[in-house]
């Protein structure tokens, strides 16, 4: 296989697994951001590179966001909302962080793989992305290549992260439409101590 054509491929499956999530929990999701005082964004790893960047995104808005763990992010309250990146939905770290914020009554957002897991299951609302299946990736090489079934050219969580990233942009675009701002208003906000 050429490099083009495994560029082509994780296109296409990011692609296929972006329109499989269902449009009344993407209009449930915007609601929620819209509806929010504030917004908290958690992730662990690389989902949680993809949640500080879609954190970043939604400040060139001029929303008032946080970012987890950070030395300067407020108690979190009522009327706040955590949106948690997770595929699994089972991160002890995420899970924590989920559970006292459900304590301090703030709405819980995930965006996740499963929506059965133990943050999906606790999620106010809950946007699911595929992933690599957990038993797709347990079934020996063997019985895959005898069924038919051949693994995604990318490794561990890389699917649900890169569809994640595609899904969150997408979101930041509707958010541009709703609250009718542009680049140039978006550029105004993004740091300029770099």
């Amino acid at each position: 296989m050429t490099f083009h054509l495994r560029i082509e491929k994780i296109v296409q499956k990011i692609a296929e697994q972006c329109r499989q999530i269902d449009r009344k929990s993407v209009d449930r999701f915007i609601a929620a951001i819209i509806d929010a005082n504030r917004i908290f964004i958690a992730g662990a790893g690389r989902s949680g590179l993809v949640a500080r960047a879609f954190g970043m995104r939604l400040m060139h808005l001029g929303l008032t966001v946080h970012i987890v763990g950070e030395v300067t992010t407020p108690a979190i309250k009522e009327k706040d909302l955590l949106i948690i990146v997770s595929g699994s939905g089972q991160t002890t770290s995420m899970l924590a962080v989920m559970n006292v914020a459900k304590q301090k009554g703030a709405k819980i957002a995930a965006v996740t793989s499963f929506p059965n897991s133990p943050i999906g299951k606790g999620a106010d609302y809950v946007v699911q992305i595929q992933g690599r299946a957990v038993e797709n990736a347990l079934r020996d090489y063997t019985s895959r290549q005898l069924s038919g079934e051949h693994e995604p050219i990318t490794p561990l969580g890389t699917l649900f992260e890169l569809s994640a990233m595609v899904f969150l942009d997408a979101i930041i675009d509707e958010l541009m439409v709703r609250y009718q701002k542009s680049e140039e208003q978006l550029k105004e906000l993004h740091s300029n101590l770099e």
